[in-house]
């Protein structure tokens, strides 16, 4: 009697599925895609919109009187960097296209999200072609901090519309201005932030800032300011 054929070989188990895909070149997510450049006086109405929504979102919308005619009169009178400069966070879905920018080398960053961003004030932050968008800026000016005996860059407003937060878009608009102020020579950057606005605080934190809670912002505008026309 022939001997009984020996059984077949275990079937091997399917692998289970990883999520991930078959090419390591293949984009995990949705790509966005962000420069930051220096501001020109073609960016004014957006950067208009954006204080008021900054004045909005710190609850001083009653203080704020900034019009796109004052801002163009006083914003572009000087060269950057000597005065007030502004820094613009543009993104899109899509790579960027290439600007001319003599006075400052853009900085591009791409972004791996886990959602796509609905952005629903798109249209009217559209910049240039295609699908960029305005999503922030930074504005700062020089300043000399004596103890140290070299110039500083003072930060007055760092402002990211609201979809575009916690993303990292406002440490990449910091990160530019420090290292602005590295490539210059200059010793310290600084800026203000809300008592109230506990996660800017813990965000400026982890960026390794300091928060000096000892001092406290003086400030004369308005009448107050005035009466001192003919002081001396």
């Amino acid at each position: 009697m022939a001997a009984a054929a020996p059984p077949p070989p275990p079937t091997p188990a399917p692998e289970a599925p990883t999520g991930l895909p078959d090419s390591e070149s293949t984009p995990v997510g949705y790509p966005l895609f962000s420069r930051i450049r220096l501001a020109t006086p073609n960016d004014v109405p957006h950067i208009h919109k954006m204080i008021h929504q900054m004045a909005v979102f710190e609850r001083l919308a009653d203080h704020c009187v900034a019009t796109e005619s004052s801002l163009s009169a006083t914003l572009f009178n000087h060269p950057p960097f000597q005065s007030f400069t502004v820094f613009l966070l543009e993104v899109s879905p899509n790579p960027l296209p290439n600007i001319a920018s003599p006075n400052f080398i853009p900085i591009e960053r791409i972004m791996q999200l886990d959602l796509p961003v609905i952005d629903p004030e798109a249209e009217i932050f559209k910049s240039g072609s295609n699908d960029v968008v305005v999503a922030g800026f930074v504005l700062f000016f020089p300043n000399y901090p004596t103890f140290l005996a070299k110039p500083g860059l003072y930060v007055e407003d760092l402002f990211v519309r609201e979809c575009y937060r916690r993303k990292g878009m406002g440490k990449i608009l910091l990160s530019a201005v420090a290292a602005q102020a590295v490539k210059m020579g200059y010793g310290r950057v600084e800026w203000v932030v809300l008592d109230w606005n506990v996660n800017a605080i813990k965000f400026y934190e982890e960026m390794g800032a300091k928060i000096l809670t000892e001092r406290r912002n003086c400030r004369l505008t308005g009448e107050a300011l005035e009466a001192y026309r003919d002081a001396i």
